[in-house]
C-alpha cells in the first residue's frame, strides 16, 4: 500500500506548500516571501491526508478484492435501479471487461515501445511537445491492437450466445453475512466521527 503512494509524492508536495503559503489566515511563520498561516497549515495537512487515505484506501480495495468481486458487488447493489430500465449487468460488464484489459493493453504498451525502441524510436530525449509526437509512434499501433482484441470479444460473446443479463445466473452468488453487517455498522460509525469532527473543528 505505501508502494502505491511513491507515484504521487511530487503531487502531494505540491498541494501541500501550495496551500501552506497561498492560503491567507493568522501569520504564524513568516520569512523571506514565505508566509505560513494557520489556515494555511490546516489547509496543507488536511488536502496531503486525504489524499494519502484515498490512494491507501484505493489500494486497499484492489488488493482484497478481485475485479469479479467488484463488478458482481456493483451489479448486486444497484440491483434496484432495473426498475427504472437501467442496463446494471451490461454496464457491470463493461466496468469488469475495462479491469481485464488494463494489464492486456499495460503488457501490450510495453512490447510495442520495445519494438519502436529497436526500430530506432525516442521517447526520453526532447521537451514536452517532442516527446508527445514520439508518443505516436506507440498509440497508432496500440489503439489498432486494443480495437481489434474489442473485435475478437465480441464475436466471441456472440458465438456463445450472449444477450445480457436476463435470466443469467452466477457461479458464486453472493450473500450477505454477519462480517458484512459489521462492516456497515463500522462504516457509519466512521462517517458519523467523522462529520461530528468536521462540525466540531
Amino acid at each position: 500500500m505505501v508502494k502505491g503512494l511513491r507515484s504521487i509524492v511530487i503531487l502531494l508536495i505540491i498541494a501541500g506548500l501550495f496551500n501552506l503559503f497561498l492560503t491567507p489566515g493568522r501569520t504564524i511563520i513568516s520569512f523571506w516571501i514565505f508566509t505560513v498561516s494557520d489556515v494555511g497549515l490546516k489547509n496543507a495537512v488536511l488536502m496531503t491526508s486525504r489524499m494519502v487515505l484515498l490512494i491507501i484506501g484505493t489500494s486497499v480495495m484492489t488488493l482484497t478484492t478481485t475485479p469479479n468481486q467488484l463488478t458482481d458487488g456493483m451489479e448486486k447493489s444497484l440491483g434496484f435501479m432495473k426498475k427504472f430500465n437501467v442496463p446494471v449487468h451490461e454496464i457491470s460488464m463493461m466496468m469488469s471487461i475495462a479491469l481485464r484489459f488494463i494489464p492486456i493493453l499495460i503488457e501490450e504498451t510495453d512490447k510495442i515501445m520495445k519494438a519502436q525502441m529497436a526500430r530506432g524510436a525516442d521517447f526520453e530525449s526532447g521537451g514536452l511537445i517532442k516527446k508527445a509526437k514520439n508518443m505516436v509512434p506507440l498509440l497508432v499501433p496500440l489503439f489498432v491492437s486494443a480495437f481489434r482484441r474489442a473485435n475478437d470479444l465480441s464475436f466471441a460473446m456472440e458465438a456463445r450466445c450472449y444477450n445480457g443479463g436476463e435470466g443469467r445466473t452466477k457461479m458464486r452468488p453472493l450473500q450477505y453475512s454477519s462480517l458484512d453487517q459489521r462492516a456497515y455498522i463500522c462504516i457509519a460509525i466512521y462517517l458519523i466521527v467523522f462529520y461530528s469532527a468536521k462540525v466540531i473543528l
